[in-house]
């Protein structure tokens, strides 16, 4: 588990890329060791500059008498501000926050003062930022119900004229953003759209959470770009044009769609070498290193129709509910890392296991960990039959193999074929022993990306545990898992042979197990130690059988 986790980004640390045009990863500084960039149209260039300034970021109360228009369904309640029809609050009603302070309140998911939403037009050389625009909004407040009307937002300055209508359902996170621009000359503009610097945080250990921020965006595949992979005061571009792109926590996300297939997509028509996204100035948090902030800015080109429209999302990294999305949105909380493609296909199958349980045996997910636990075991119990069945014969031919080999020591094509005579005879697979105990392997690695991203846990309670995503506070599970595992072991040893090195493993895997599991989420070390318990029976029955064969051949 330690080479998984630590050896990979040790042995393979992410390299800098250092292209330009506009697909560069690098600061604002010129580098003299990297090409020069090819010419770009003046929108492009326009564009770019404003990317890596920012959009000119006005706070809502900087502008004169700004106020909040609040928007409430059953599942979340959003806050808009008339300053720049930018949204300033995301509240989750169903998830309750777990950071210090907020005593069990709903989940907040914009950051206090830095506002979701932020509009910028690009007009050749000029960049109009609607941060400081007064907008009139259609209604005081609104209630979402099945049919109701969409809250739009009207403001005029200077001849020209902009309407942002917001389309919200009554059980979505999500909700539809129309726009009409007028006033602005005949050619097309080109949007931007602020996504924020990053999500609040509402996990009980913020480290974790800031751990887990990214980037995340669909093009071909999906990709994620952590905040910590990013240097403070950097300007990453990212290859586009993009179906989605958003910002993640370890369980939440906020992310932009393009609703339809023939629409532009996010980054189209910006940068020469390909549309762009671009995330700049990451802000890292204390002696930890860990990054808590990176802007993210999003491009769309507007047609000279002045019409444009995205989707936001707002929610929870919930899987059923992003794969009802499309958009391979359910993709966005990536299980596995570099092992991704094995462990992505098992971990998506063991989450829509525990979820079906749950739901349909109305069972708290502590009691569904239990039983499957005790159903993989029993699915495997055929293969751990045939493994330790293929280690006793083993055990058996030892004595054989060890005089064929002292016989044959100086004739190595002879030793291989009097070996393989040997196994063919005692019908011992050599592999037998080992190939039927990697099987498991996917579901274990599985199991531990699943209870560290999967939200169903989420203060999920069971017995006195009050997070099966978090450690036990008392270290009760991973105790009684340490003990599981090294009565598993003992009985395992019943009838083997003598081995100092057997005997040290015996007593310092159990410890070191333990040790390395003491914090990790309550749930994994509770179907371990389910996991053990019920295969103690199984060993036990092999141990047995084990001194019988060896009371046969004395």
């Amino acid at each position: 588990m330690l080479i998984v986790l630590i050896l990979p980004s040790i042995l393979f640390p992410p390299k800098p890329d250092r292209r330009t045009g506009g697909r560069a990863v690098g600061d604002t500084t010129p580098r003299s060791d990297t090409a020069p960039a090819a010419p770009a149209p003046p929108e492009s260039v326009a564009a770019t500059a404003s990317l890596q300034s920012g959009c000119p970021a006005v706070r809502p109360s900087r502008v004169a008498a700004a106020e909040t228009v609040w928007v409430v369904s059953p599942r979340v309640r959003f806050g808009f501000s008339t300053a720049g029809a930018q949204l300033l609050s995301a509240e989750l009603l169903d998830y309750k926050s777990f950071a210090p302070g907020d005593s069990g309140k709903p989940v907040q998911l914009v950051p206090p003062g830095r506002p979701l939403l932020a509009h910028c037009l690009v007009l050749g050389a000029d960049t109009i930022s609607l941060a400081d625009w007064r907008f009139t909004p259609s209604v005081a407040a609104l209630r979402v119900q099945r049919d109701s009307t969409p809250l739009t937002f009207t403001a005029e300055r200077g001849g020209a004229r902009v309407t942002l209508a917001y389309q919200f359902s009554p059980d979505e996170y999500h909700f539809q953003v129309r726009a009409h621009v007028t006033g602005l000359g005949p050619a097309g503009a080109v949007l931007l759209v602020g996504l924020g610097d990053g999500l609040r945080s509402v996990e009980a250990d913020t480290m974790d959470d800031f751990r887990h921020f990214a980037v995340v965006t669909k093009a071909a595949k999906t990709q994620s770009t952590a905040f910590q992979s990013l240097k403070p005061g950097v300007v990453k571009l990212l290859d586009g044009p993009f179906e989605w792109a958003g910002i993640k926590s370890k369980y939440f996300l906020t992310a932009a769609l393009a609703l339809e297939e023939n629409q532009p997509r996010f980054g189209g028509g910006i940068a020469v070498g390909g549309p762009i996204t671009v995330t700049t100035s990451s802000l890292f948090s204390g002696r930890a290193g860990v990054a808590t902030r990176t802007t993210l800015a999003l491009t769309l080109p507007v047609p000279p129709s002045g019409e444009f429209r995205y989707e936001l999302y707002a929610g929870p990294l919930e899987y059923r509910r992003l794969a009802r999305l499309g958009h391979d949105l359910d993709d966005a909380n990536p299980y596995g890392g570099i092992f991704r493609p094995i462990i992505q296909p098992v971990s998506i199958l063991v989450v829509n296991i525990l979820i079906w349980m749950h739901d349909r045996l109305s069972l708290a997910y502590g009691w569904v960990l239990v039983i499957f636990g005790i159903l993989v075991r029993a699915l495997l119990w055929p293969l751990n039959q045939k493994a330790m069945e293929s280690s006793i014969r083993m055990q058996a031919v030892a004595p054989l193999l060890k005089e064929t080999q002292e016989r044959y020591k100086n004739d190595p094509e002879r030793l291989q074929r009097e070996t393989m005579r040997l196994y063919k005879e005692h019908n011992v697979n050599p592999l037998g022993g080992g190939l039927p105990m990697l099987i498991p392997m996917p579901v274990l690695f599985a199991l531990f990306f699943v209870f560290a991203n999967t939200i169903e846990f989420r203060g999920a309670p069971f017995l006195w545990l009050p997070d099966l995503s978090r450690a036990d506070p008392y270290f009760i599970i991973p105790v009684v898992m340490g003990l599981s595992m090294f009565v598993l072991s003992k009985v395992g040893q019943i009838g083997v042979p003598p081995n100092p090195q057997t005997k040290t493993m015996l007593y310092f895997m159990p410890v070191f197990m333990t040790l390395l599991l003491l914090r990790f989420a309550s749930g994994l070390n509770l179907y371990y130690a389910v996991s053990n318990i019920f295969s103690i029976p199984q060993q036990y029955l092999i141990a047995r059988r084990r001194l019988r064969e060896q009371g046969r051949r004395t």
